[in-house]
């Protein structure tokens, strides 16, 4: 049981790269939490993908004892989170469950797009912030310079910020101290009843669910009878801990201790982050604050290369919606790719995140279809649709107008990229609001839409800055917009994997560019093909594949013309019926490459 005012819980937050994870790990390795010999860099990333790529998908904890030089010990609740635009959901539930924050700078890059969006939500969350500034081992370190911007920038009074160089371990002791020092102790009362917040929840093959819960108020014992207040489901408590990276179990938790409980939960979505849990005898009837469930943003279709791999596919899917309840799913069929999935996520990172570990950890080849958002359909009879697959539009002459999403884009540039930045984002239909400088950095604001955005803005932003310019975006809302449905069609036949909703003053520069892209895609056939992108019954732009042709003038030698004259009529009278019947193979190479469409 441990003394409320020794209690520190705090977050990690910044932006991609600027080193989270690494002082996560040199904070347990200089408290000794974790043996020299079980030490490893990136400590609390668990996934294959995390290490490979080097970012925190999921948020993690670890509890650490530290005596501070007063001579007491406190315990230090950290969660490592994530910095990546996408997994924003992560870091917001995270900020709850803690009282403070460590805000990391890299003092060599100074502040970033992402470091503004986590600490804004730091600050919604009522959090005392600590600044870190990372790096000063490095040369291009420049301490003075990102304090002020620091100040500048996020209005936090960072002259007694913290410097530290996390890979060689300088100022840790200095960061332990102002966690100890800085930060405010939690509050809750131990006698009141039971009041715990469901953080996060993963499912584990041996334990079932995994909960993690912060207690607010009262004491959560092994044996407990708990509800969940939002589902009103019912369990009784088998085990409860707390990790110090690897699980520990403890008799009790009190209030203010983070810690993760199993109940024999069967599955994840029974459990729904932000509830309340309390004990089904003498409860709170007062629930938490929730917060806001996480909303896919981002559609597209997942399709087994080889068809017969379409059950694996379901089962790896359905294992992976266990433990990532902000991934959605559901079936559906396509002419040209046969039986799969049309699946949601929060960006275009989840995506290839969730596409590798399909790939990698169970083995299957994947075709991934177009990266489509989410459109509101105002029926001319007033209904209302939403639109996730472009395939599945209804007749245009039956709707009024349809209304697209906009997001909210936040773009950190040094100067001499900003003119190639505002016609990227003016070429991608976007509203400038806000352009403010923070020393030789500029930041400017747009309105854009997420269409033009989940296709490869990211990838086009960093290649006009040279990989400068930092990106985040939160959403805004639906606006209306001359939108229109653009299909693909090969040999006549539509093929429903390739249309796509596109602008209309934009309709024909992308047909014509898709039709150029299928020409040299798909292999030549008997007969020829005409690939044409269309608007309804209106061809946009056409190409033709010519056809291959068999020499059946060969045995011909000497002799009157007409004889040559009739095998090539023969030949053709053949060419046209097979071109009435003949079916077109596309490649699986054409859809993927078809789809990667560069400006």
């Amino acid at each position: 049981m441990t003394e409320l005012s020794k209690i520190r819980n705090f977050s990690i937050v910044a932006h991609i790269d600027h080193g989270k994870s690494t002082l996560a790990d040199r904070l347990i390795q200089s408290t000794n939490t974790v043996a020299e010999r079980d030490m490893k860099d990136q400590l609390l990333d668990a996934m294959d993908i995390e290490r490979e790529r080097g970012i925190t998908i999921k948020a993690n904890t670890v509890r650490i004892d530290y005596v501070a030089k007063d001579g007491e010990t406190y315990v230090l609740n950290l969660i490592d989170t994530p910095g990546h635009v996408d997994f924003a959901y992560e870091v917001s539930r995270s900020m709850r469950a803690v009282e403070g924050s460590l805000l990391v700078v890299d003092s060599t890059q100074g502040v970033e797009a992402q470091t503004l969006a986590n600490v804004y939500q730091a600050i919604e969350a009522d959090h005392e912030i600590v600044p870190v500034l990372n790096k000063i081992d490095l040369p291009a370190s420049d301490c003075d310079r990102v304090a002020e911007q620091i100040e500048d920038v996020i209005g936090i009074d960072a002259t007694d910020a913290i410097r530290v160089s996390a890979k060689s371990g300088i100022g840790i002791e200095d960061t332990l101290e102002a966690i100890v020092n800085r930060l405010p102790a939690p509050t809750g009362e131990r006698d009141a009843p039971l009041k715990a917040m469901l953080v996060d929840s993963w499912y584990d093959a041996y334990l079932g669910v995994v909960v993690l819960v912060r207690i607010m108020d009262g004491v959560l014992k092994k044996g407990d009878q708990i509800r969940m207040m939002q589902t009103g489901a019912r369990y009784g408590v088998d085990r409860i801990g707390v990790f110090r990276p690897a699980m520990t179990t403890v008799d009790e938790l009190g209030p203010g201790e983070i810690g993760f409980l199993t109940a024999s939960i069967k599955q994840v979505r029974d459990t729904k982050v932000g509830d309340t849990i309390t004990t089904e005898r003498k409860g709170t009837d007062t629930p938490l604050p929730g917060f806001k469930p996480s909303v896919p943003v981002v559609f597209c279709g997942l399709f087994p290369v080889d068809s017969a791999e379409f059950e694996d596919l379901r089962s790896s899917i359905e294992k992976l919606a266990l433990s990532d309840a902000s991934f959605s799913y559901e079936m559906e069929t396509s002419a040209a790719l046969g039986f799969g999935f049309r699946c949601g996520f929060l960006g275009l990172l989840h995506l290839e995140v969730i596409r590798d570990r399909i790939e990698r950890e169970y083995g299957i080849e994947l075709i991934t279809t177009a990266p489509s958002v989410v459109y509101h359909i105002f029926m001319k009879d007033g209904e209302m649709l939403e639109l996730h697959n472009p395939a599945d539009m209804p007749d245009p002459s039956t709707i009024d107008h349809l209304e697209e999403p906009r997001i909210k884009a936040t773009i950190m540039v040094p100067d001499e990229y900003l003119g190639d930045v505002l016609k990227l984002c003016q070429d991608r239909r976007g509203i400038q609001l806000d352009l403010t400088y923070a020393g030789s950095r500029a930041m400017v604001v747009y309105d854009l839409p997420l269409n033009e955005v989940v296709f490869d803005f990211y990838d086009r932003l960093k290649s006009v800055t040279k990989g400068y310019a930092s990106f985040d975006y939160q959403m805004e809302g639906y606006r209306e917009d001359n939108l229109v449905k653009m299909a693909i069609l090969v040999n006549d036949e539509p093929v429903d994997a390739l249309s796509t909703m596109v602008h209309r003053d934009r309709a024909e520069m992308r047909g014509r560019a898709m039709c150029e892209k299928l020409k040299d895609l798909i292999p030549r056939h008997m007969f020829k093909i005409p690939i044409q992108a269309a608007i309804g019954g209106k061809v946009i732009a056409r190409e033709t594949l010519s056809a291959l042709r068999k020499d059946v003038t060969a045995k011909c030698y000497g002799g009157d013309a007409t004889r040559k004259r009739k095998l090539l009529d023969k030949q053709k009278a053949g060419k046209k019926k097979m071109r009435q019947f003949g079916r077109v193979d596309i490649p699986q190479e054409a859809f993927i490459s078809a789809l990667k469409m560069d400006d």
